[in-house]
């Protein structure tokens, strides 16, 4: 029975890869080793627990006020010792965290194959997002296996030079574990998100963490809000605010005391899905919430300067706004005043899966190792050419 070893450490990864997990666990086929980097602690601990997902391993990395040499070095060190003691067939890692790149390298020292969830996304800068757009490119170098979630996706791997049997489109995991979790009874929320959605007129989930976004940036971001709300004096913001200090600093600094702002803990998984469920637009700089977000009919306000998920973009139902306070302004204002933008975007076509990504996984897995016959069949989204 081959061994496969699974890494995450980000409440991101182990939400996409948990419903691959869960799935090979599932059909019995292998034997599934997991690790947790502990990259993050809390945040990916909810996750854990949502998803009921098996640990075998915990690296418990994180630090406070960790470096990015600290976590690269720490994942390293920590996989040495792990890989000699499990001896995998195959490591599968997911897309761009510094625990990818980090686990992707101790792997490639070892000469043990790679498999990369999420793989050939791309802004074409290096430096935004940060540190992500490096780890997911250096992941792709070192993979074995490329499972690319679109074909777009696909087709940067490919003009990288990536033989195209390397490659599978599976669609997007994070769908998989989003129509899981949308499909199952709203949980209860705590009492200042169940305040906030009691209130009359519209309301918006914010979300704001990146790296890159830190300072001016971010700033700006907490000025438009704060300016969207003088517009919209009935509308509410809701905004599970990230742990970084950072973040909780710059914003609370600057929308503590508007009213129309309610600041929330982190949510666990499921309430947050249901969350996404219940406002009428949401304003991000998160990867995966640009794909979760359309997938329930959610306008999409992406507040980077680039995205390497350019097909939310093109298909219409993200926008990309940037960081200026007034263009992100502008933008809430029109989408919460004007119904038919609204609708236009509420109402097209999600480009990034059908939510059996983790099967077509599972299936390339089995095929590889000649466990079955049939190759896996690739995801074709319904969605226009890429503008």
């Amino acid at each position: 029975m081959p061994t496969l070893l699974v890494s995450f450490g980000t409440r991101p990864e182990a939400i996409k890869m948990a419903p691959v997990v869960l799935e090979l666990h599932r059909r019995g086929l292998f034997r599934v080793v997991t690790c947790l980097t502990g990259q993050h602690r809390e945040m990916l601990d909810q996750v854990i627990t949502a998803f009921a997902l098996p640990v075998d391993h915990d690296l418990n990395v994180m630090r406070e006020a960790q470096s990015l040499t600290h976590i690269t070095t720490a994942v390293l060190q920590g996989f040495e010792r792990l890989l000699e003691a499990e001896s995998p067939d195959m490591v599968l890692v997911h897309g761009d965290t510094t625990t990818t790149f980090a686990t992707a390298l101790a792997a490639f020292y070892r000469q043990i194959p790679v498999a990369h969830v999420e793989a050939g996304l791309r802004t074409d800068t290096l430096y935004n997002p940060y540190p992500e757009e490096a780890n997911r490119r250096l992941t792709d170098r070192l993979a074995e296996i490329l499972w690319a979630p679109t074909g777009a996706a696909r087709d940067a791997l490919l003009a990288e030079g990536v033989a195209p049997e390397n490659i599978l489109v599976t669609g997007n995991t994070v769908i998989d574990a989003l129509l899981a979790t949308a499909g199952g009874s709203a949980p209860a929320f705590d009492s200042r998100v169940d305040e906030a959605l009691s209130r009359p007129g519209p309301k918006v989930l914010v979300t704001v963490h990146r790296r890159e976004s830190w300072g001016v940036p971010m700033q700006s971001i907490a000025r438009a809000i704060k300016h969207a709300c003088a517009d919209l004096p009935q509308a509410t913001f809701v905004f599970p605010i990230h742990l970084n200090p950072v973040v909780r600093e710059t914003f609370r600094g600057i929308l503590g005391e508007v009213p129309g702002v309610v600041f929330t803990e982190p949510l666990p998984y499921q309430p947050f899905v249901h969350l996404m469920k219940a406002v009428d637009l949401i304003i991000t700089d998160s990867g995966g919430i640009q794909e979760e977000g359309p997938t329930l009919g959610k306008p999409v306000l992406v507040m980077r300067d680039t995205t390497e998920r350019p097909e939310g973009i093109s298909a219409g139902t993200a926008r990309l706004v940037g960081t200026d306070s007034e263009t992100i302004r502008r933008a809430i204002v029109e989408l919460l005043t004007d119904e038919t933008v609204y609708r236009s975007m509420a109402t097209a076509i999600n480009p990034y899966g059908d939510g059996h990504a983790s099967k077509r996984i599972a299936d390339h897995l089995e095929h590889h190792f000649g466990l079955r016959d049939l190759p896996a069949e690739a995801f074709v989204p319904e969605m226009p050419e890429l503008r």
